[in-house]
C-alpha cells in the first residue's frame, strides 16, 4: 500500500501536482492499520473503517488513492469499487481526484480507463470497476462490492440505511472493506449517522476488543483546550503545515474572535469539535455599537427593501437600507401588530409592545388580524418619500398585499428564504455588524430581534437566521437579510447571486 501511494499515484492539484504522493504520519497510520493488520489466514483484519478529520487536511486525495489501491492492486478479480456519499455532487468530488491522479500517473493511464460520461474508471484486466454511487440513486440489488469510500459521513441525515446497505452489499466478498468512511464532524444529534459511527469510533479506540472488525481514527480538539493557540490546532491537523498553512488558520481564528458563526465553524470545520446547528448570531455590543443615525437626509435617496409576515396574528415587518459610497448602511424599519392581539403578544413574547407603539417604534393595526390595507397604505407613502428600487418578499409566503403592492407600481422581487438564497446576505450582514458599518437609528424593536437572532447551519456550511432556533421573533431580522440581499443582488457578480427571481 505504502509503496502504490508513494510509486504509483502522483498528485494532480496545486503546487505539488505531478509530485509522488509522499504519505504523512498519519496517513502511514491509518494505512498500515486498515491494509496492514491481518487475519490469521493473511486477509484483512478491518472490514469497517471509519476516519474523522478536520477539512482541508486532503481526505479527498487519500480516499482516492485508496479506491484506485483496492480497483488495480488488492488481488480482487471483478472488484466493484464505489464512492459513495449523501448526493452524488459529493460523491463526484472523489471520483474527480481519482479520476484526476489516473491521469497524472502513467502506470495507472496505462491500466485503466476513465469514463468521465459514467463517472466510473474501469480495470478491464480483471473486470473491476471503480463508480460513483449516492444515497439520492442507491439500489441495493445487484452490488457485490469489494470496497467502498463513503466521503462527509456528517452529511449523511437521518437513518443509517444506506451504510448499512453498503456494510452488507460485501458479504459474498474474501476481505470486503465496506464502507471506510471519512468525515468532518457534524452537529451533535444523537438521531445522525455520523454520531452513531463517532461513538462506535470511540468505544473501538477505548477497547480494540470491542469489534476487532472496525477501525476508527479520530483527529480532533478536546473542548476544553485552547482553540486559540497553535497548540490545538496541530493536535487536531495532523496535516497542518503541509495541505493547510498557518497563516490560513490564523486568518480563521481572528475571524472567529469577532462572529459566533464563524466561531462555530472554526470549531466544527477546523478543529473538528462537533457543535449544534443553531448559534446565537450577534454579540449585544455589536449590536450597540451600530445604533447611530444617519450622517445625511435620507429622503430621495435609493433603497433597497425586505418584508416578512410572520403571521397574520404577529407581527409584520418592512426594513429598508440605504448604501452609502462608504460601504455603510444606513436602516428605516416599520413593524405592525393587530391591536387586539398587541398586550397578549406582550405577555408572551415578554415585552411592551405597547410602549413601542407609544414610542412610533410599531403601529397598531384595527382587529384580530393583521390589516393589510393599512401594512400597503404605509409602504405606499414610505415609497413617496424614499426611492424603493427593490423590494423583497418570501416567495413562498408571497400574499395578495405582494400582488396589490406590484400592481401599484413597486418593484417586487420574490426571494427564497432557504439556505441558498439567505446565506450570502446572512454573512454580508453579519460582516457590517462586526465592522460596526450599520447604522441603525436605535430602533427599540430591530434591536430586541437582533438579539433574538439565532442562525442555523447547513452541511455544506451555509447559513441563515433560523425562526424555530431563535428565542423570540426575527421578522425584521430577516427582512433586513433580505433587503441587503436584494441589493447585493444589484453589485456582485452573476455567480456570486442569491438565488433571486423576480416578479
Amino acid at each position: 500500500m505504502f509503496a502504490f501511494f508513494e510509486s504509483v499515484l502522483k498528485h494532480s492539484k496545486g503546487q505539488t501536482a505531478g509530485q509522488p504522493f509522499l504519505l504523512l504520519p498519519w496517513q502511514k497510520y491509518v494505512l498500515g492499520e486498515i491494509f496492514g493488520r491481518l487475519n490469521q489466514d493473511g486477509t484483512r483484519q478491518y472490514r469497517q473503517a471509519y476516519i474523522e478529520i478536520p477539512k482541508k487536511n486532503g481526505k479527498s486525495t487519500l480516499l482516492a488513492g485508496i479506491c484506485l489501491y483496492c480497483l488495480v492492486a488488492d488481488d480482487e478479480p471483478g472488484a466493484e469499487v464505489y464512492g459513495a456519499a449523501c448526493d452524488r455532487e459529493q460523491a463526484g468530488i472523489i471520483y474527480r481526484e481519482a479520476a484526476s491522479m489516473v491521469r497524472a500517473s502513467p502506470a495507472l493511464s496505462k491500466v485503466l480507463e476513465v469514463v468521465d460520461s459514467r463517472k466510473t474508471i474501469i480495470h478491464r484486466s480483471s473486470n473491476s470497476f471503480y463508480r460513483v454511487l449516492s444515497a439520492d440513486s442507491f439500489r441495493q440489488e445487484g452490488l457485490n462490492i469489494h470496497a467502498c469510500a463513503f466521503d462527509e459521513v456528517h452529511a449523511q441525515r437521518g437513518n443509517r440505511a444506506l451504510w448499512d446497505a453498503l456494510r452488507y452489499g460485501g458479504a459474498a466478498r474474501r476481505q470486503p472493506l465496506c464502507p471506510i468512511g471519512i468525515t468532518t464532524a457534524g452537529e451533535m444529534n444523537t438521531s445522525h449517522l455520523w454520531w452513531d459511527l463517532h461513538t462506535y469510533a470511540e468505544k473501538c479506540q477505548a477497547d480494540p476488543a470491542f469489534d476487532p472488525t472496525f477501525f476508527g481514527a479520530i483527529y480532533a480538539a478536546d473542548r476544553e483546550d485552547d482553540w486559540k493557540s497553535p497548540r490545538t490546532w496541530y493536535k487536531a491537523n495532523p496535516s497542518l503545515g503541509e495541505t493547510i498553512s498557518e497563516e490560513s488558520f490564523k486568518a480563521d481564528c481572528k475571524a472567529a474572535e469577532n462572529s459566533a458563526t464563524q466561531l462555530n465553524a472554526f470549531l466544527r470545520y477546523r478543529l473538528n469539535i462537533p457543535t449544534t446547528s443553531d448559534v446565537r448570531w450577534l454579540r449585544p455590543d455589536q449590536i450597540a455599537g451600530c445604533n447611530g443615525g444617519p450622517s445625511e437626509p435620507l429622503e430621495g435617496r435609493d433603497c433597497w427593501c425586505g418584508r416578512d409576515l410572520a403571521s397574520t396574528f404577529d407581527t409584520t415587518a418592512f426594513v429598508a437600507v440605504f448604501p452609502d459610497d462608504d460601504g455603510h448602511y444606513d436602516v428605516l424599519c416599520r413593524f405592525w401588530i393587530p391591536e387586539h392581539n398587541a398586550e397578549q403578544r406582550a405577555q408572551n413574547d415578554r415585552v411592551d409592545y405597547m410602549r413601542w407603539a407609544a414610542d412610533g417604534f410599531m403601529t397598531l393595526t384595527d382587529g384580530k388580524s393583521c390589516d393589510y390595507k393599512r401594512v400597503k397604505a404605509d409602504i405606499l407613502e414610505f415609497a413617496k418619500k424614499y426611492r424603493v428600487r427593490k423590494l423583497a418578499v418570501d416567495r413562498w409566503n408571497a400574499t395578495q398585499l405582494a400582488t396589490e403592492l406590484a400592481d401599484e407600481g413597486l418593484p417586487i422581487t420574490l426571494f427564497g428564504q432557504g439556505f441558498a438564497s439567505m446565506s450570502a446576505p446572512t454573512r454580508k450582514v453579519e460582516g457590517l455588524f462586526v465592522d460596526g458599518k450599520l447604522r441603525l437609528a436605535g430602533h427599540k424593536v430591530l434591536n430586541w430581534q437582533l438579539g433574538n437572532a439565532a442562525v442555523q447551519t447547513d452541511p455544506a456550511g451555509n447559513v441563515k437566521v433560523s425562526k424555530a432556533k431563535s428565542t423570540e421573533r426575527v421578522d425584521g431580522v430577516v427582512s433586513l437579510v433580505m433587503a441587503v440581499g436584494v441589493h447585493m443582488g444589484e453589485s456582485m457578480k452573476p455567480a456570486d447571486l442569491p438565488e433571486i427571481s423576480f416578479w
